[in-house]
């Protein structure tokens, strides 16, 4: 059963070093998730997934790695502090949203739960999505799960998608749905719409919604910006 998630943006800009000197710029969202995540340690889960947009669908043990360095620095990253030598050397690496989230775990006082993480296509439909969601909430008596993607990248002219008008509303009604636990909205997110603004997070928050029914989970947003054009939220259900 979920008895807590944590919604976490997961642009490489989160990690201080690939920032360089804008990195002050996100400290008051790498903040909000250090305070998010200690949600979940304090949830004491016996298994924490990390759900995150990826070029495929597909699953990534715990130790698992990742890296910085397409991003010209020297920083890499392992998923969880578990796994063995033998995992972490004949595994893929993680897409970037999971080696955000893994960044993330490392610099917070994270429980021992067992760690995996899933990468989500973006082309994955929102049935599916709450299916898969609904797997996860059964795969364990207590299961927390930290969802990672963005809201729209339109916001403004110098956005990566360009300016769209109805970006602002999309991200405004993401927020809402998160604030108030709002499983029904998540799940009728359009699907098209949000591929259209590049909102990376509209599968993940939708596995949210389906591992989410029935938890009878109160929802709190910690951050709503547009920095550099594009929609991050941070957000907490517990």
């Amino acid at each position: 059963m979920l008895v807590a998630a944590a919604v976490c943006p997961c642009p490489p800009l989160l990690v201080p070093e690939v920032a360089a000197g804008a990195a002050p710029e996100l400290n008051a969202a790498r903040d909000a998730c250090a305070d998010a995540l200690g949600v979940l340690a304090a949830a004491r889960p016996d298994r924490l997934v990390v759900v995150g947009p990826a070029a495929e669908s597909r699953s990534y043990a715990e130790g698992e790695r990742g890296s910085f360095r397409g991003f010209a620095v020297d920083v890499d990253v392992r998923l969880g502090r578990g796994g063995t030598a033998d995992t972490a050397a004949a595994g893929r690496e993680l897409p970037a949203s999971l080696a955000v989230a893994a960044w993330l775990l490392d610099h917070t006082d994270w429980a021992d739960a067992p760690v995996e993480g899933l990468g989500i296509g973006e082309p994955l439909g929102a049935e599916r999505c709450i299916e898969v969601g609904r797997d996860i909430s059964g795969s364990a008596e207590r299961v927390a799960l930290l969802v990672m993607g963005d809201a729209s990248a339109c916001r403004t002219l110098k956005a990566p998608g360009y300016l769209d008008d109805r970006a602002a509303g999309f991200d405004a009604e993401v927020a809402r749905a998160l604030a108030d636990a709002d499983t029904a909205a998540l799940k009728a997110l359009d699907t098209g719409l949000a591929r259209e603004l590049k909102a990376s997070g509209r599968a993940p928050w939708q596995i949210l919604a389906g591992a989410a029914e029935g938890a009878d989970l109160s929802g709190s947003l910690l951050y709503d910006d547009a920095p550099y054009g594009v929609g991050y939220l941070v957000a907490t259900w517990s």
